[in-house]
């Protein structure tokens, strides 16, 4: 075994007591979330002045999904773009690091808050994707934005270099996050989309304690997968760097043995 290799096992598992106490609770809260969710909240109905029955049905389950998905994905790239911020400023390793685990999760609540908003609205907007809804479109463009943040992180250069250039890409992620979120307000005329649900008042009882637990529980799930993910990252850094020193100690040891042997020391 290498130094390097040495050296990253000696550090042992990416968890902590801590993290798997976390753990722990997000296990549970997924149980209770489950129960508040599919069985002990209601479907959505609602009767008008005039006796008509509205609402979302058994649709309105999936915002318990939804909504802590979008608030997840947003509260990743904003972490992304304070990080990102740190390390244009003061050229800090950890926050070039946080920003690219928070990417990372972000990227990954943001598909599936795609995903999960266009199952939605087929029982509600009776259509899987609506092209001219400025919501669902500028949530894509975060989306492929958090992919090039992604993609940007990997190309050719000095850890310095890729750091600097990702940093540029993650602050137009939170530019994105706030023309997403006023999106509604802004183009209220080329959207599907209703305003905040939680703003209007328009949940209430146990269906809202039900979301607000959802948006807790992601947070809390976002939070254990960021920590996993940063000290992955960490470690990863440091095999890259311990990798290098590694290899130019074996070429210079190599270097060594070449050397030819002179008069004086055949003598």
């Amino acid at each position: 075994m290498t130094s390097t290799e040495t050296a990253v096992a000696q550090r042992g598992p990416t968890r902590s007591r801590a993290t798997t106490i976390l753990g722990g609770v997000v296990l549970i809260g997924v149980a209770v979330w489950l129960f508040l969710a599919f069985v002990a909240s209601g479907p959505d109905i609602r009767t008008t002045a005039e006796g008509n029955t509205i609402g979302q049905f058994d649709a309105v389950r999936l915002l318990y999904i939804h909504v802590p998905l979008v608030i997840t994905a947003y509260s990743a790239f904003v972490v992304t773009a304070i990080g990102s911020f740190m390390v244009l400023v003061k050229k800090s390793v950890w926050w070039d690091l946080v920003a690219g685990a928070s990417a990372e999760i972000g990227s990954l609540g943001a598909a599936l808050t795609l995903l999960t908003g266009s199952i939605w609205g087929r029982p509600i907007w009776n259509t899987w994707w609506e092209w001219g809804d400025v919501r669902i479109l500028t949530t894509l463009v975060l989306f492929m934005l958090s992919l090039g943040y992604l993609a940007v992180r990997r190309l050719e250069g000095t850890a310095e270099v890729r750091a600097k250039r990702s940093a540029v890409v993650g602050l137009l992620l939170v530019v994105n996050v706030a023309i997403v979120n006023k999106s509604v307000e802004w183009w209220a005329d080329q959207t599907l989309h209703q305003n905040s649900t939680i703003a209007e008042g328009a949940i209430a009882d146990l269906k809202a304690f039900t979301l607000f637990f959802s948006i807790v529980l992601g947070l809390a799930a976002y939070s254990w997968m960021m920590i996993h993910r940063f000290r992955l990252a960490w470690l990863e850094r440091q095999y890259d760097r311990f990798g290098i020193d590694d290899a130019i100690a074996a070429r210079r040891s190599e270097a060594d043995h070449a050397q030819p042997v002179t008069q004086g020391e055949s003598a």
